[in-house]
């Protein structure tokens, strides 16, 4: 499945549309109808990749019109609307589609992106928990539980599920940045840099973690390292710039956003 990034750290699934299912009373699906829906499909898609979210959820919502008990189309919706900050909207959207497919797992973990938006840390710990119930290998809910639990603070145990999805899939690059930002929450900042620079060394351009090491070389008086990180992040990421964004939608551990903020204050 495809992954996206969403406008909050926890990531959002893309639910395949597939084949519709269509309830006993409604008329049998024309072949004509199946290819309308999966260029409207294509075109979501598209629209999405590049970051035309209104277009997308246009799309979207053709597809509902036409396929109404389609799960898939309508958790998509929501990934367009939580990609516009319409965060109610969404989580209606998403909903419909557990009310559609209450065993699929990616409507739960979309909901649970879209309660940590609004701050809502418990219910989306909560869907997270239904995640893995019906699937106890899910890394990326994993991920986001913990950082619905960082939300709350609690650092100790968003390590322990950064730590578990990691394990389940090695290749999850945000889930081990993520445990590489609360190991430095913690004070465990060697053990941080080093996973820091790991990751780095793995994937040279992860805006992320090149931002991260900027702010944690800064503040540790290695200022060439720092630069050199820097003009690699920025470069990559030009929205590491912005504190606010660090903060509040990319949403770091308070001590790495204060680095980072020192080092774009030049203190």
């Amino acid at each position: 499945m495809i992954k996206l990034i969403g406008i909050f750290v926890s990531l959002l699934l893309v639910f395949g549309w597939g084949t519709p299912v269509m309830a006993q009373s409604q008329p049998p699906i024309t072949q004509e109808q199946l290819k309308q829906g999966d260029e409207w499909a294509n075109q979501a898609f598209a629209a999405t990749n590049q970051g035309d979210f209104a277009t997308a959820e246009t799309y979207w919502t053709k597809i509902i019109e036409q396929f109404p008990t389609n799960a898939g189309a309508w958790s998509n919706r929501g990934n367009s609307r939580v990609s516009q900050n319409k965060l109610q909207e969404a989580i209606a959207d998403y909903n419909k589609a557990i009310e559609l497919a209450p065993n699929v797992t990616d409507p739960y973990l979309n909901r649970g992106a879209a309660l940590e938006g609004m701050g809502k840390w418990d219910d989306a710990i909560a869907d997270y928990n239904h995640v893995l119930e019906l699937d106890p290998n899910d890394a990326m809910a994993y991920n986001n539980r913990g950082n619905a639990k960082a939300g709350l603070g609690k650092w100790d145990l968003a390590i322990v599920d950064y730590k578990k999805s990691n394990e389940i899939a090695p290749n999850f690059a945000f889930a081990r940045a993520n445990y590489a930002l609360a190991l430095y929450e913690t004070g465990q900042k060697e053990q941080a840099i080093r996973e820091m620079r790991n990751i780095v060394r793995k994937y040279p351009k992860f805006a992320d973690m090149r931002a991260a090491l900027t702010a944690a070389y800064w503040v540790n008086g290695e200022q060439g390292e720092a630069e050199s990180n820097w003009v690699a992040a920025y470069g990559l990421d030009s929205r590491y710039k912005d504190i606010d964004w660090v903060k509040n939608i990319r949403r770091w551990p308070p001590s790495m956003a204060s680095a980072l903020d020192k080092f774009l204050k030049l203190q």
